[in-house]
C-alpha cells in the first residue's frame, strides 16, 4: 500500500460524492436562445448548416418562444433575415416602424411580456454591402455608422426590446447608443456590448442563416484579430466606461482565455456567444457517430461557464433546457 495522505480520487468515488464536490453548474437561467425571423406566415426554412435550427415567420416564432419559456428559457436574441429588396447602403429598413423586425418585437412583447428580448444592433442584416458599418469607397466609416446604429437602437427600444446588443464593433458605439437611448427616455434599456468580437471563421453558418456575408472584402478592420487577447481589455475598458451593462466575448470555445480575462477584470456579467460554427461542428460529428452529441454539448457549455461566463448565447439552449 502506498502511503498517501491526500487522495483526490476519494472525491470522485461515486455520483453522489461527485455531485457534492462539483464546482461549476449550468442553469437554464444562464441561457439566451438566438432566433431567426423571416417575412410571411406559417413559414419555416431549415438552415442546412445548422441542423435543428430554422428561420421562422412571426406566427411560428411566437409559438417557439412560448414553448421555450415552458422549458424554462427566459431570454431570446432576435435576428432578421431580409430579402435583398429590403436592403440598402444606409440600412434604412432597420428603423422602419413597419418593418418585420420592429413589428416582431412589438408583437412578442404584447403576447409574451415576460420574455426577455435582446435585439441585434448592426447594419449587416439590412445593408446591401453586407458590412456592419456604412461603406464609402471601399472603406467602413466609423462615426457616420454610429448615427445609423443610434436610430436602430432607439427604434428597437421604442418597440419594447429589453436589451440592445451592438455587434458592429465600431469605436465609441456603446457611449453613443447610451446617450441616444437616454435622450429618448429609454434609461431602463440595457446594453449588452459585443466587447470582444473576433474576425472568426466560425461564423459561416450564421451568415448562411441571414444571407449577410460581406459583398466584398472582410471584417478585419473592425472585428478583432484572433491572435490578440490583451486588446480585449482595451475594448472592455471602453465599453465599461461608456455604460455597457454586459460584456460579451464571441466566439466562445476558441476564446475561453478571453472570457476568463474579462471575468477577472470587470464586475459586469460576462456573456459568451457559442456561435453557429461551434454548434455545427458538434452536430456534424454527432450525426456521423464520431461524438456523443449530448455529452459534448454539455461539456462545451460547462467549459464556457467555468471560464467565467455568466450568460451563454447558444443554439443548444432548447436542447439543454429539456435535459436540465
Amino acid at each position: 500500500m502506498v502511503d498517501l495522505s491526500r487522495r483526490p480520487r476519494r472525491n470522485r468515488k461515486s455520483e453522489a460524492v461527485r455531485a457534492l464536490t462539483q464546482e461549476t453548474f449550468l442553469h437554464k437561467e444562464d441561457l439566451i436562445y438566438p432566433l431567426f425571423l423571416i417575412e410571411g406566415e406559417n413559414k419555416q426554412e431549415p438552415i442546412a448548416s445548422m441542423p435543428g435550427i430554422a428561420r421562422l415567420s412571426l406566427d411560428l416564432l411566437l409559438e417557439e418562444i412560448a414553448h421555450c419559456m415552458e422549458l424554462g428559457i427566459r431570454a431570446f436574441a432576435l435576428f432578421p433575415a431580409l430579402p435583398e429588396s429590403k436592403k440598402d447602403r444606409f440600412a434604412t429598413e432597420s428603423y422602419n416602424e413597419e418593418g418585420i423586425y420592429l413589428k416582431a418585437i412589438r408583437e412578442i412583447k404584447r403576447q409574451l411580456p415576460s420574455a426577455c428580448l435582446i435585439s441585434d444592433v448592426a447594419m449587416d442584416p439590412y445593408s446591401s454591402d453586407g458590412h456592419d458599418g456604412l461603406v464609402e469607397n471601399g472603406k467602413i466609416l466609423n462615426d457616420e455608422t454610429l448615427e445609423i446604429l443610434a436610430k436602430m437602437a432607439v427604434a428597437q427600444a421604442r418597440a419594447g426590446v429589453d436589451i440592445v446588443a451592438p455587434s458592429d464593433m465600431m469605436d465609441g458605439r456603446v457611449g453613443y447608443l447610451r446617450q441616444a437611448l437616454d435622450n429618448e427616455g429609454f434609461t431602463d434599456v440595457s446594453i449588452m456590448a459585443y466587447t470582444a468580437k473576433y474576425a472568426s471563421a466560425f461564423y459561416g453558418p450564421f451568415r448562411d442563416a441571414l444571407d449577410s456575408a460581406p459583398k466584398f472584402g472582410d471584417k478585419k478592420t473592425y472585428q478583432m484579430n484572433p491572435a490578440n487577447a490583451k486588446e480585449a481589455l482595451i475594448e472592455a475598458e471602453l465599453d465599461f466606461a461608456e455604460g455597457a451593462d454586459f460584456l460579451m466575448v464571441k466566439p466562445a470555445l476558441a476564446y475561453l482565455d478571453v472570457i476568463k480575462l474579462l471575468a477577472e477584470h470587470y464586475p459586469l456579467p460576462i456573456a459568451a456567444y457559442n456561435v453557429s460554427g461551434e454548434y455545427a461542428m458538434i452536430k456534424a460529428a454527432a450525426s456521423q457517430g464520431w461524438l456523443d452529441g449530448e455529452k459534448v454539448m454539455l461539456e462545451s457549455l460547462l467549459g464556457i461557464k467555468r471560464a467565467g461566463a455568466k450568460i451563454i448565447l447558444t443554439y443548444f439552449a432548447k436542447e439543454v433546457a429539456a435535459l436540465l
